[in-house]
């Protein structure tokens, strides 16, 4: 029986990795606007699960190869169905800001599959401390001037999402399903996403509304009057 250190890097050189696209449905064009590249390992191993995955990258330092290779499969898989809404792509901001990163790799790929700069949203998933911001704003800057957008996951779920949100000035935030998953009953998860809702119209930025799964949550979404760029990340368990 191999150790889980090789069936990592097994999983990693043989391209082994699966992407499943979670739609993104924008509230006022009633069509869906975007997709959200989630991945899993193979069916039978123990590293199917993303959560396994990027546990036991962060154990064996193959964080940035696992995230490399979670970026060719979803950009190969988004060209091969030929979709034509913009594909969503979960990046850390350590690995944003490696050099490796930004030395073409990501253009690589592009190229490679055919797909513009101008369809890819970066996703930054900010579960670290992130403290370097003059950094942040130079690779965001990178980034953008590529041709790329850039959305922040998880608001309110992050150790600094607020300062990002202010310093990156994102064309996307993306609110935590803390503050969805029974906002139909919590007068102060209401309170927060309207919060979210009015911040992100005064700063002409798109709000997404994550882990949606009851029709009640759905809801109370439209009842509190979206900006008019709402748009809303259904549980795919539920919506699809």
């Amino acid at each position: 029986m191999r150790s889980l250190r090789d069936e990592l890097v097994g999983i990693l050189d043989g391209q082994q990795l699966t992407p499943y696209f979670q739609p993104i449905i924008s509230l006022s064009r009633k069509s869906i606007i975007g997709h959200e590249a989630l991945i899993r390992g193979p069916s039978d191993s123990p590293l199917h699960s993303p959560l396994s995955l990027f546990e036991a990258a962060k154990r064996f330092d193959l964080s940035d190869e696992l995230e490399f290779a979670c970026w060719e499969a979803a950009i190969r898989c988004y060209a091969s169905l030929a979709l034509k809404e913009k594909l969503f792509l979960n990046l850390s901001p350590a690995v944003l800001l490696e050099p490796t990163f930004k030395t073409g790799a990501t253009l690589k790929f592009l190229k490679q599959y055919g797909v513009d700069p101008s369809a890819v949203v970066i996703e930054l998933t900010e579960h670290q401390p992130t403290d370097d911001y003059p950094l942040m704003r130079e690779a965001e800057t990178y980034y953008r001037d590529m041709g790329f957008e850039i959305a922040l996951d998880d608001l309110g779920a992050g150790y600094s999402g607020l300062r990002l949100w202010s310093e990156l000035l994102p064309d996307y935030v993306k609110i935590d399903k803390h503050f969805i998953q029974g906002l139909h009953e919590d007068p102060i998860k209401l309170n927060f996403v309207q919060y979210f809702q009015n911040m992100a119209a005064a700063l002409n930025c798109h709000v997404i509304a994550e882990g949606m799964e009851t029709v009640n949550e759905f809801h109370a979404v439209v009842k509190l009057g979206p900006t008019r760029k709402a748009t809303i990340s259904p549980d795919r368990r539920r919506f699809l």
